[in-house]
């Protein structure tokens, strides 16, 4: 294993503790509202100072962006990537369907990932050239050729609703075409339920760096392909992501156009 990625293990389990700790007492929450439908609670800011933390005991000199803290400025070589709990909602409201997130970039590349659900005890992992695995085990993507069959995920434009009307104009062809569609809440998740096989395709825009660069990088590593919506290679710079098997993914990209 390679030694950052066992690093970000560390940290995400660390922060794992944090939050099934926090989610066996929410009724104790500081909940805060950062804006319209967007929850943080002391649960996340004590999550994400915990992955800093240990991962500044190994490597005090890299940068850090985290949801919770911005930038943290340091060796730009190595950048990591942190979501300390993505599907706060999920987690204010008792739904057992979030996790932390933790990629590294390295000379701007995704390199390393860990995605890590608390509460299942199941543990993601990635390393660049080295493959993808779920508590230890190889994990591919599903390599079904009928779309028809396929269970798909994604997420409601629920911060701008607004958009409500445009996003069904494409929701609406992909959902009669495919097996059926879910929406969990947690992007992170999602990313890494399709690596697993457990999902065969996953779209979702309005996204920051931190909801999935541990995802790409899973995926891509399971034998996925990752794209924006236009079928370039710039998700996580536009803040839109397609991700499946190469035909799941031209079959979506078609229609999200």
């Amino acid at each position: 294993m390679h030694p950052m990625l066992n690093i970000a293990i560390r940290a995400a389990r660390s922060a794992g503790s944090v939050i099934t700790r926090g989610f066996e007492n929410r009724s104790d929450l500081t909940i805060s509202v950062k804006g319209s439908q967007d929850y943080v609670t002391k649960v996340d800011q004590d999550a994400e100072q915990a992955i800093i933390e240990k991962i500044q005991q190994s490597y005090p000199d890299h940068s850090f962006m985290g949801e919770e803290s911005g930038i943290i400025k340091g060796d730009e070589t190595f950048k990591w990537i942190i979501d300390p709990l993505d599907g706060t909602t999920n987690f204010i409201k008792g739904i057992p369907h979030f996790c932390v997130s933790i990629a590294l970039l390295y000379k701007g590349r995704l390199d390393q990932a860990v995605i890590f659900d608390p509460i299942r005890g199941d543990l993601f992992t990635a390393s660049k050239g080295q493959g993808a695995q779920l508590n230890g085990f190889r994990i591919r993507v599903n390599n079904k050729k009928d779309v028809s069959d396929t269970i798909l995920c994604t997420a409601f434009p629920f911060k701008d609703k607004s958009s409500f009307n445009q996003y069904m104009e494409s929701f609406t062809p992909i959902f009669h075409s495919c097996g059926d569609v879910r929406r969990t809440g947690s992007a992170a998740l999602d990313l890494a339920y399709v690596a697993a096989g457990k999902f065969d395709g996953y779209w979702e825009s309005g996204l920051k760096p931190w909801d999935m660069a541990a995802g790409e990088l899973i995926v891509r590593e399971s034998g996925g392909l990752v794209t924006d919506f236009s079928g370039g290679n710039d998700p996580i710079d536009k803040g839109q992501i397609v991700a499946g098997n190469p035909r799941v993914v031209q079959h979506l990209v078609k229609h999200l156009k």
